[in-house]
């Protein structure tokens, strides 16, 4: 959500990353698509790179893309926003920038340099752990005739904090100064193809409900997409406010691994009159639900696949096999309750006939779209003279009157995005941040074997030099603490590793293992995290990504 809205704020809207042969540089920033996607993605990346395009990765980690990047920054996990801004200082202060663009196409110029002076490069340096001469090549190389155009790939690691909404905001206002938007090779507009969209499903059509009441209504970037912060909805639930919640219902979701706060998520559970969760397999949640609705998996039902959403596509998945047992399509069941409950007016007399609605744009039946299978989208290569950007300007906002309107920094400022949530402590020493794991996804397909025998169980990676200053020794248990609790994970040692930082795996349990729900507490880092305010105050976003920490042995007997 931070990602979408930080770009949109600037631009108007999103501009997809698109490399081809055309890139001149890609900047993956928080996201690592050559170790965790496969096909349309990886292959892009892998065409531009072979082109002769050059790659900056940005993560505190050694994910795989950085072994074939020219330069690798490794940042305090959490300092995206402050390592943005002094990227676009030296943009800036060396003339770097696009200055047609941004003469012509950009607002609030005059404001962000007058920002960027209140701060220096040795400041960033201290507060991102990356080298200033670090920050002046990368920046100088992002805006060199030979690399552009320039093309941002921006990933969830960048989401996952107190100030995530300005942090992309940062990092897009950085974009925006190259002007490479919607240039073949770099950003590119996507027109979607003609389908409903599916957030037009999120709300009854005249709801009585109001935005300004909902759970997201403190967030009021987010409030328009009625997105919930998961943390919002449990203090809801914990203390009836802003109303009451007494059931819920779980779909392709595993609150008790996924959530912030594993305790207070548990408390949630146990509160809640009624938990309904439609899965396939057994998880923590499913043990803690009053009905668990057996689910129709793929292809065991027909399907418009919207996802991935940045694609802007729509695939076709047609039934090709009946659904075991009495398991039915959440699209199936949710038609039907609605109906049963007084809502049918809403719905429809068949579910199949929702298909038909998603469909009504293209002027194809499902059937019809059976035969085509994908609808795509096309790339758009408007000028900025031809409305390109859908912001009040009309112009890319470096500096948002709209924003200062809702009490919110018209610009992204040093002051804010270098105040962290956490500091280290002598008793709390290093910083916990965690990733995406490549055998799974999520926090799921824990119980498939071939999944497992890649990773048999949860491990923490650590530095040899801080492992064995500590007393620890690899591929044994240790523990994890934070002063929400503990957890245990395997050590494993990396030595790219920064000496103060700690990666444990995220999302496990254990479902071989039906004691204790699965044993959600075990290895579980959010039981190490908060669901405590403060948030990102725009959207809502809790700080998941640089927690302080300490690692000591599991003594066994």
């Amino acid at each position: 959500m931070p990602r979408l809205a930080g770009a949109s704020s600037v631009f108007g809207g999103t501009f997809y990353a698109q490399p081809t042969e055309e890139t001149g540089l890609i900047l993956l920033w928080g996201s690592n698509p050559l170790g965790l996607m496969g096909g349309e993605r990886r292959e892009r990346i892998q065409t531009a790179l072979k082109a002769g395009a050059k790659m900056v990765v940005v993560d505190p980690k050694a994910i795989r893309p950085s072994r074939k990047a020219d330069i690798w920054i490794s940042p305090r996990p959490q300092s995206d926003g402050v390592l943005a801004l002094g990227f676009i200082k030296v943009l800036i202060e060396e003339k770097l920038y696009d200055q047609d663009f941004v003469t012509n196409w950009t607002v609030g110029f005059d404001e962000l340099a007058k920002e960027v002076a209140t701060f220096t490069l040795d400041d960033v340096e201290r507060l991102t752990w990356v080298p200033k001469e670090q920050i002046v090549k990368a920046a100088r190389m992002f805006a060199h005739p030979d690399n552009r155009p320039f093309c941002l790939w921006e990933g969830n690691g960048l989401e996952r904090n107190i100030h995530a909404y300005q942090n992309m905001r940062a990092i897009n206002i950085m974009a925006a100064l190259l002007g490479d938007v919607n240039k073949p090779g770099g950003n590119v507009k996507m027109s979607p193809a003609p389908f409903a969209r599916m957030g037009r499903f999120y709300m009854l059509r005249n709801s009585p409900r109001r935005f300004d009441r909902g759970l997201c209504s403190p967030f009021r970037v987010g409030m328009p997409a009625a997105y919930v912060p998961p943390q919002a909805f449990v203090r809801a639930v914990l203390e009836d406010k802003p109303y009451p919640i007494k059931a819920a219902i779980s779909i392709l979701t595993n609150p008790l691994i996924s959530y912030p706060d594993t305790e207070a998520t548990y408390k949630v559970f146990q509160k809640l009159d009624f938990v309904v969760t439609a899965e396939i397999f057994p998880s923590p949640t499913t043990a803690m639900s009053d009905i668990v609705l057996p689910a129709a998996w793929g292809n065991e039902h027909s399907s418009a696949g919207y996802w991935p959403g940045w694609q802007q596509s729509l695939r076709a998945y047609p039934q090709l096999v009946e659904p075991p047992g009495e398991a039915k399509s959440n699209p199936e069941w949710i038609n039907e309750l609605a109906k049963k409950t007084g809502l049918g007016e809403y719905f429809w007399e068949d579910w199949h006939d929702c298909l038909e609605e998603i469909l009504k744009p293209s002027g194809l039946t499902y059937e019809q779209f059976k035969e085509k299978r994908c609808l795509k989208a096309t790339k758009e290569y408007e000028r900025p003279e031809q409305g390109l950007f859908k912001t009040p300007s009309g112009k890319a906002e470096l500096y948002s009157e709209y924003l200062k309107q809702l009490d919110y920094e018209p610009t992204p400022r040093f002051a804010e995005v270098s105040q962290f949530r956490y500091e280290t402590s002598e008793e709390y020493p290093l910083l916990m941040f965690n990733g995406k794991e490549e055998a799974f996804m999520n926090n799921g397909y824990k119980h498939v074997q071939i999944a497992r025998a890649l990773k048999p169980y949860a491990t923490v990676q650590m530095n040899p030099a801080t492992a064995e200053e500590l007393g620890l020794v690899e591929d044994e248990w240790v523990y994890i603490e934070t002063p929400k609790g503990r957890i245990q994970q395997v050590l494993k040692l990396d030595p790219n590793l920064h000496p103060k930082l700690v990666f444990p795996s995220m999302g496990w349990w254990y479902p071989e293992d039906p004691e204790d729900l699965f044993q959600f507490r075990k290895s579980n880092i959010n039981v190490l995290t908060s669901s405590e305010p403060p948030y990102d105050c725009e959207t809502g976003s809790v700080e998941l990504g640089a927690i302080p920490c300490r690692v000591y042995p599991v003594k066994r007997d």
